[in-house]
């Protein structure tokens, strides 16, 4: 039987151990101490005032998107390539996503597109964009578009801890950010997510709402939910957080060398990597047109991978059923296409090599 070479290792160091095992030996497992300290160290490690701790990114999400005051009926302009619970979290709220076309080298929201849609909707008063696959959107335009069209901007930074447009961390531009730590991401806390911004209102708002709406002991001034994140999750994040930097170097170490051993590969597209920005790589994405079979080929040569994400969030079966309709001629090239190959942290040199090899026998023809 093949090794695998895997599309996933999570990897957990003494330190997590360390302070799960504090944590555990306290008796203090929900909300506390772990939980303040992760909002403190995270928010500042993203160069932002304020971090609400919660437990998931959906939940942090459709928080941020309360603490907007989205209206139901009100349009929220977002991307149709992403995982569901960007638009999922609109619709939470009553809203109603409006997606706009992404860039095909990118594959995050177009800014013209962006701005096109703005002219034709100006009653569109929020954004969601998506740094995706760790590749920070283009935010110098994005930010342009949102102060002259008077748009606020979230940042759905889920798959994109430590990247930096300008040399600045995503998560620090718009006006609220949010990041999930499910474990397949640069960094975890076993299921969690996190809320961070420069605006303290906002930030009080979200501290309410991921905890039953509360202002004071037993005392509740708006609806809430039990969103909260516990001090054993919070203790593993801020184990993680600690080798952030050093695994995501190594994604970007693993990618570069995937990149420059299949750039002449005629028949594959490896990912785009902006001069201005830190692509973290929490997917390493490239473009084939023979996936399924290309699929297939790698997986019998031990080589997972993953198709992320094959359906624009408008041909989902839900979203077909509430009758949504979008005109995004690159995303229905690029779901058709996109296929994910391993760069995880924790690849030898050897899978690597072997990576390459495998896909330089494969016969496209």
């Amino acid at each position: 039987m093949v090794d695998l070479v895997r599309f996933v290792d999570v990897l957990v160091s003494d330190k997590e151990i360390e302070l799960v095992t504090k944590v555990l030996k306290s008796g203090m497992l929900a909300d506390g101490e772990y939980v303040r300290n992760f909002e403190k160290s995270f928010s500042e490690y993203c160069g932002v005032k304020y971090g609400i701790a919660t437990s998931s990114g959906t939940t942090a999400l459709h928080t941020a998107l309360i603490a907007m005051e989205i209206k139901p009926g009100e349009k929220v302009l977002t991307t149709p390539f992403t995982f569901i619970a960007t638009s999922n979290s609109i619709l939470y709220c009553g809203g109603i996503p409006e997606f706009s076309d992404i860039d095909y080298h990118s594959f995050n929201i177009d800014s013209a597109e962006i701005e096109r849609k703005l002219k034709a909707m100006p009653e569109i008063r929020t954004m969601i964009i998506v740094h995706l696959f760790g590749h920070p959107c283009d935010m110098d335009a994005i930010m342009r578009i949102a102060r002259n069209y008077n748009v606020r901007v979230i940042e759905d930074c889920a798959q994109a801890h430590g990247a930096e447009y300008d040399g600045k961390k995503v998560g620090s531009f718009g006006d609220i950010s949010i990041f999930s730590f499910y474990p397949t991401k640069n960094m975890t806390t076993g299921e969690g997510g996190m809320i961070v911004t420069d605006n303290e209102e906002l930030a009080e708002t979200c501290r309410k709402i991921v905890n039953h709406g509360r202002s004071g002991r037993y005392e509740h001034d708006i609806l809430g939910y039990n969103y909260r994140m516990t001090n054993i999750a919070a203790a593993i994040g801020l184990g993680q957080l600690e080798n952030l930097d050093e695994r995501n170097q190594k994604r970007i170490q693993n990618a570069r060398f995937l990149t420059e051993n299949l750039i002449n590969i005629d028949w594959l597209e490896p990912p785009t990597v902006s001069a201005n920005c830190k692509h973290v790589f929490h997917l390493y994405t490239v473009k084939v047109d023979n996936r399924d079979e290309f699929a297939g080929y790698l997986l019998k040569n031990g080589i997972q991978n993953s198709i992320v994400y094959p359906l624009p969030l408008y041909r989902q079966p839900l979203y077909e059923k509430l009758n949504f309709k979008a005109h995004c001629p690159n995303t229905d090239k690029v779901c058709d296409r996109v296929i994910s190959l391993p760069v995880q942290p924790a690849l030898t040199k050897d899978e690597l090599h072997r990576i390459v090899d495998v896909i330089n026998g494969f016969n496209n023809s």
